[in-house]
Parts: C-alpha cells; sequence; structure tokens
C-alpha cells in the first residue's frame, strides 16, 4: 500500500475493442463483521449498525457470453481481484504479490481461481489494473493481454484527467488511493476520508467537488507487528486481535493491548484532525484487508467497505 506511484503508466485499449461496466455501490453486498469480545457494548451496537443497510490460453466455450469487467489492484502484501458483470461485483479472490513469480505462474494461479468461481476466460471483456508495485505491473499486464486479448486499462497519471477529481500531486499519490479516493467521491453523496488498513495504513481527504484534499500515512498494523518482532530479540508474533483489557499480564496481552488499542487511538486522532482541518462534514470509509480488526474498537467509522479500491477501478472503467 505504498503512496507513491511514480512510475505509473496507462495502457490503452481502442474504445471498438472495449465494453464499459458501470458500477452502482447500492448494488454491492457488504460483508457483516462482529464486535469482539472486550469491546464495549456501546462499540458493538454501532458497529453491529454499520452492516442494517485471441491468445493459446483464451478458449472459446459454447453458450452465452456474459461481459464482464475484471479489477486487478496490485498492493504490497497481496493482489486482489474482482469480476463485475455490469454494476454487480460477482466475486473476488487474492493472490499474494512476489516480484520473484514469472507470468505463468500467475496465469497458474489465475486460471484456476476464476474457474472455481465460474468465471470462463472468454467472459473477461476488459480489465483495469491499479498497481503500487512496479516490477509486477508489465507482467500482469501481459498476462491480461495473453489471456483476455487486450491490454487492461492501467490506472496512473495519463488518465487521472479524464476522472471526476483533482489530484494535488498526481504523480506522488497512488494508484490505489486514487480509486478509493473515486469510488468515495462517486457514492458518499459528499465529503468522505478514506481509511484504508493495508501495508501501509492510510487516511485519503475528498472533499464534495472533488478534489482530493491530501492523505496521512502510517505503518499498517501488521506490518508495526512485524518490525516489531524483527528487532527485538524476545518479543514473539502475536494475532492481531484486541485484549480484553489494555494492561497486559503476559507478553502477547501486552502487545496486543499496545498495538491494537494504539491503533484505535490513532485512527480516531487522525480521523478528529482531518474533519477539522476539512472545516465541513464528512463521512468516514473504512477499507483494506485489516480494517476489520480495529473497527470494533472505535465509533468514527460511518461505512464499511471491504471491496472500494476494487469498486474504485470499475468506475474508473466508466471513464476510460
Amino acid at each position: 500500500m505504498s503512496p507513491l506511484d511514480a512510475g505509473a503508466t496507462c495502457l490503452s485499449i481502442p474504445a471498438t475493442a472495449r465494453t464499459v461496466c458501470p458500477i452502482n455501490a447500492a448494488s454491492i453486498k457488504k460483508p457483516v463483521f462482529q464486535a469482539q469480545a472486550g469491546a464495549g457494548v456501546g462499540l458493538a451496537k454501532r458497529w453491529d449498525s454499520l452492516h442494517a443497510g485471441a491468445c493459446l490460453d483464451r478458449q472459446e466455450e459454447p453458450g452465452h457470453i456474459r461481459p464482464m469487467l475484471l479489477a486487478i489492484d496490485i498492493g504490497n502484501t497481496d493482489i486482489v481481484c474482482g469480476v463485475f458483470e455490469g454494476r454487480k461485483l460477482l466475486s473476488t479472490f487474492r493472490m499474494r504479490s512476489q516480484a520473484g513469480k514469472t507470468q505463468d505462474e500467475y496465469a497458474a494461479s489465475l486460471n484456476p481461481l476464476l474457474a472455481e468461481r465460474g468465471h470462463a476466460l472468454v467472459d473477461i471483456q476488459r480489465s483495469v489494473m491499479s498497481s503500487v508495485v512496479p516490477a509486477l505491473s508489465p507482467i500482469m499486464a501481459g498476462l491480461c493481454l495473453r489471456l483476455f486479448g487486450a491490454a487492461p486499462t492501467v490506472l496512473g497519471p495519463a488518465l487521472y484527467g479524464l476522472l471526476p477529481l483533482r489530484l494535488p500531486s498526481p504523480r506522488q499519490i497512488g494508484t490505489d488511493l486514487v480509486a478509493n479516493a473515486l469510488a468515495a467521491f462517486s457514492t458518499a453523496g459528499g465529503a468522505a476520508i478514506v481509511a484504508d488498513f493495508g501495508t501501509a495504513l492510510s487516511f485519503t481527504a475528498v472533499a464534495a467537488d472533488g478534489r482530493v484534499l491530501g492523505v496521512a500515512i502510517a505503518p499498517g498494523i501488521a506490518t508495526a507487528v512485524s518490525s516489531l518482532t524483527r528487532n527485538t530479540a524476545q518479543l514473539p508474533e502475536v494475532e492481531l486481535e484486541a485484549p480484553p483489557q489494555v494492561i497486559g499480564t503476559d507478553t502477547v496481552m501486552s502487545i496486543q493491548a499496545g498495538v491494537m488499542h494504539g491503533y484505535a487511538g490513532l485512527v480516531m486522532h487522525l480521523v478528529s484532525m482531518m474533519k477539522a482541518e476539512m472545516g465541513f462534514p464528512a463521512i468516514v470509509i473504512a477499507t483494506g484487508g485489516l480494517c476489520g480488526k480495529i473497527a470494533p474498537l472505535v465509533d468514527c467509522f460511518d461505512r464499511i467497505d471491504m471491496d472500494l479500491t476494487l469498486q474504485g477501478l470499475a468506475i474508473v472503467a466508466e471513464y476510460t
């Protein structure tokens, strides 16, 4: 989840060769989380309330072709993919981000993952990609060309002028954060702050008129724990779970209390400061693989959307 994307490029597709897949956020079913024990009855109720509402590998198959979009978010830890049909997100899956893997190795992972979810290669009419790992960008772009018969649309500075956003430093903001900002702007109905819990923990502030006001970045939760373990002689790796109390009575509980409740405080403080600096109301959207660990401990999230980045990439397809 590095915010830097200086090497971003754009691989374009002729307009006649692609299918645009629009998206309606209201049609996407959000996951439901359970509050953790010890988080407090008030927070647990609030937590529950948030969820109330022409290539060798490409084989033609008989039957009706369902035009689909494959959205690919290449992060530092995982490659997250989502298959969209029209406005509906059909399925998601993950692969590990490993710069040493070859295109053939990623094809060997991608093909069965698609098939397992009932998707045929011939159904994928278009792909769109965000990457904060430059070494993997050409590998995955080449894989899309090989499997789907067309190069992907790659989100980067060359495309930003087509989007309804205004970016303060187009070559210094990660494309995943741009996708988050676009999804928030398109679905929030006003200003928004996106808290993305990944390898890095980022907070992106977006005004109601599409201005990306800026970003705050901290080490991700798992990154912090790994660093603590790697740089100390006797502190072990621990599960990222909140203990029932902040006064730890053993080493594991002590680390969990400091990390989990410490990050809860970090999140609430940064959100509060951002809202004050923005000077106008903003909804707070949490996303990223680890947001479910912190959300039961805080009361500042208005919405949880685990697929926000993929949703933003699908919206990119509407504008490009």
